[in-house]
């Protein structure tokens, strides 16, 4: 599903047009990434949370060389499944 897709699943699903759906989309997207630029975890009971973890600076390989190679430490965005949405998808 992409986000045209899921816009008009949002505006089938509520009810709302799909201009008010893609303003809706838009405002929770900026929401979780102003959260998440600062700190924070959003946690939406059922659904999952998203959360930013911090990955270290590792050695890895350059496939094409095979010389080994820095990578630097990161923050990186991750997504948790809530207990419902697991269930929902076995």
């Amino acid at each position: 599903m992409n986000k045209t897709e899921l816009v008009n699943a949002i505006a089938a699903e509520s009810g709302l047009s799909k201009t008010d759906s893609k303003k809706a989309l838009a405002a929770f997207i900026s929401s979780v990434t102003k959260a998440l630029k600062e700190g924070d975890k959003v946690a939406l009971i059922g659904f999952g949370t998203f959360a930013v973890s911090e990955r270290s600076a590792r050695t890895g390989i350059n496939p094409s060389t095979k010389k080994a190679i820095k990578i630097e430490a990161k923050k990186v965005a991750k997504f948790k499944a809530g207990a419902e949405l697991a269930e929902a998808v076995k």
